[in-house]
């Protein structure tokens, strides 16, 4: 009998899936073994463990499954409390922000429908499709279903008018008369309180946000439409790159097994619409491009190194935060220990670094204004005591009852996908504990939580989509009982 691979797959993918798998379901001393006569490489093809060692991973889980919900029920509860006694929270919702509203709306039906879809076929397509269609339905699915939530506050509300609030990007982009111009005095204009300051999002973030805006409506793609719909579309790439990271990681199976959870991520709640969802997609596709240059040879190789480290590098100039990507390049270094294409990459990010430069901006000036302007603002008064507790309850919820099992596993777990959460983990961590992040995180923190769903790489396969209802009715009830300002 042979084992024939994915024609793409690594020889560490495949080896990565199989110890990722055993971790949890099979049964060590009890092997097939075949050999795979095209190079070599003898493979244990192991059989399922014996229902009771396999409940023991199952139970922790379902501790872990616990202890989330019981964090975000003290959070809730607190933030109720907090609210009535007159504390600064500044979410009526906390430990999300927004608004009690419960209410249905034209999207509704689709949301219910492509839920639907995903959680009964989404296993099966994921574990048969060729890996090219198999992406491409992953990435207009996941179109679909943040299109869908967003529409259940109707095409104004929901979609257009998202980003076209005065605290919004497009606020600005009629001040743009002259890039180079905007781009020499954009640190002038973060502060409050002095004539011409930028409105709320573009003086919170680098410039990189407002000049993709400023180009949209450069080439006819101008108003609230345009820009969320570009935002969805690139957003959406997240539902690709991760997958595609995690094969060139640690294998074909594992990435499959993730692809129906990518898509069906609850973040998409805030993904549509807001610009945080776009910086996941171009994030995570930076990282993508590098996991495949990393473990591929040759010129095309060299490129994606290259763009991978623009993409990364243009990352920094979308939101500050993004500079935490970094435990992400750290796993694909470690991982594949190729310093040719982590050079590449350092080249290309030192290149967008030294445009912005060379016209007039310096990150770490827009950085240090930054917290300054923050603290200008009635949300720095937020309490951080409450707030540390209260983010991660918050990113409980955007990532879904997969979060904390991911994380549990992940621990345990030796495999290229474990550090990718745990990544994820470090990163949410770092920005929770500098207390530049009070509230929001839900949204501020998309880029990292779209990684968690590679936890589903660990979960037994018949257990899918039980999880993946449990990932959509996150996303259905919130969307549907809390209008999240977003």
């Amino acid at each position: 009998m042979k084992l024939t691979a994915d024609d793409s797959e690594t020889r560490a993918g495949l080896k990565e899936s199989l110890r990722s798998r055993s971790s949890y379901e099979v049964l060590t001393d009890r092997t097939d073994e075949l050999a795979d006569e095209s190079d070599g490489i003898t493979l244990a093809v192991v059989r399922l463990l014996p229902r009771r060692a396999e409940a023991r991973p199952v139970r922790a889980d379902l501790i872990a499954f616990a202890i989330a919900i019981t964090a975000i029920a003290a959070a809730a509860v607190a933030g109720f409390l907090l609210n009535g006694a007159g504390a600064p929270l500044y979410a009526d919702a906390a430990p999300l922000f927004g608004y009690w509203l419960p209410r249905t709306g034209p999207g509704t039906p689709l949301a219910l429908a492509t839920a639907g879809a995903v959680v009964a076929w989404g296993p099966a397509f994921a574990a048969r499709l060729p890996w090219g269609r198999l992406l491409a339905t992953a990435y207009f699915t996941a179109v679909l279903w943040t299109f869908s939530l967003a529409m259940v506050d109707g095409w104004q509300d929901g979609i257009a008018g998202r980003l076209a609030d005065w605290t919004e990007y497009l606020h600005d982009v009629p001040r743009v008369t002259d890039i180079g111009g905007m781009l020499g005095s954009f640190t002038e204009h973060i502060l409050a309180g002095q004539p011409g300051s930028w409105t709320v999002h573009v003086s919170g973030h680098p410039p990189g946000v407002l000049l993709c805006y400023v180009w949209l409506a450069r080439i006819g793609l101008g108003g609230g439409a345009w820009a969320a719909a570009v935002t969805v579309l690139i957003g959406a790439l997240a539902a690709v790159a991760v997958p595609a990271t995690v094969r060139a990681l640690a294998g074909v199976a594992a990435a499959r097994a993730v692809v129906p959870f990518v898509v069906l991520f609850p973040g998409a709640v805030w993904a549509g619409v807001s610009a945080d969802g776009m910086f996941a997609g171009i994030a995570a596709t930076g990282v993508a491009l590098l996991a495949i240059a990393s473990v591929r040879a040759g010129p095309t190789a060299w490129l994606s190194a290259v763009l991978a480290g623009v993409l990364l590098g243009f990352g920094l100039f979308l939101s500050y935060g993004l500079v935490l990507m970094f435990p992400f390049v750290c796993v694909v270094l470690l991982r594949t220990r190729d310093i040719r294409a982590f050079l590449l990459a350092a080249v290309g990010a030192a290149c967008v670094v030294a445009a912005f430069a060379l016209h007039g901006f310096w990150w770490l000036d827009g950085y240090h204004l930054v917290i300054q302007r923050y603290q200008q603002g009635d949300f720095a008064q937020r309490p951080y005591g409450y707030w540390v507790g209260g983010n991660i309850a918050a990113l409980l919820i955007s990532v879904g009852p997969l979060a904390a099992v991911a994380t549990r596993r992940a621990v345990v777990d030796r495999g290229a996908a474990a550090w990718l959460v745990l990544a994820a983990a470090t990163a949410v961590l770092a920005a929770d504990v500098s207390g530049l992040s009070k509230a929001e995180v839900e949204r501020i923190w998309l880029p990292f939580a779209v990684w968690f769903a590679v936890g589903a790489a660990f979960l037994p396969t018949r257990h899918h989509r039980w999880w993946l209802a449990g990932q959509a009715a996150t996303a259905l009830a919130v969307n549907h009982l809390i209008a999240t300002n977003w």
